[in-house]
């Protein structure tokens, strides 16, 4: 992710590409699956994603312990304040090929909405025991590529941006819910609940 961030200024001319084959516009696009994409992005940012990220983290306190949940909240939180901080690292303006259809307010690499999707997406798949991960990452990868091209069509976003974005997430997700700890009583509980 961080040598992406670095390469972008040569990606420009594959990101243009894209952008040009991929942007909605409002006097010529469907109003309808522009509506979508917004909604879609809605819930990947801001308010939002946080009240899903909270309604998540209390749904696996309650079903898979208060260690699981917590794990959710801080990669969640990891990639977010990392987005935050790498935007303002590297700086790189929004696309401008077509007017926005989403609200933005910040540099655009790397995508936020995409790091975010991804940490809590990847995260849930990790955390949830072996038996429902199969559907739980049908699910991750479903969300993840819906935010990311949502991003894209909406025109706020470079593809390089999300793909940026989604490496983010992951990164927080695996750091931080990918490690299997096991050994006292908390790891019992952790091996009976998986083996279910």
């Amino acid at each position: 992710m961080l040598l992406l961030g670095l390469a972008v200024p040569a990606m420009q001319p594959l990101d243009e590409w894209i952008s040009r084959g991929l942007s909605l516009r409002s006097d010529t696009s469907s109003s309808l699956l522009i509506a979508v994409m917004q909604g879609i992005s809605w819930l990947g940012g801001g308010v939002a994603r946080w009240a899903i990220v909270v309604l998540l983290c209390a749904l696996l306190w309650r079903g898979l312990g208060r260690t699981t949940a917590l794990r959710l909240f801080a990669a969640a939180l990891t990639a977010n304040l990392a987005s935050t901080f790498l935007k303002n690292l590297y700086d790189r303006p929004r696309p401008a090929l077509v007017p926005h259809l989403d609200h933005v307010s910040s540099w655009s690499y790397p995508s936020g909405h995409a790091a975010s999707v991804a940490a809590v997406a990847i995260a849930l798949t990790l955390l949830f025991p072996p038996r429902w991960r199969r559907g739980a990452a049908a699910g991750a990868a479903l969300a993840i590529l819906l935010t990311d091209l949502s991003r894209v069509t909406l025109g706020v976003h470079w593809a390089s941006d999300v793909v940026g974005g989604t490496l983010l997430g992951a990164a927080a997700a695996l750091a931080i819910a990918g490690p299997r700890r096991s050994g006292g009583k908390q790891g019992s509980v952790r091996t009976a609940v998986d083996s279910r």
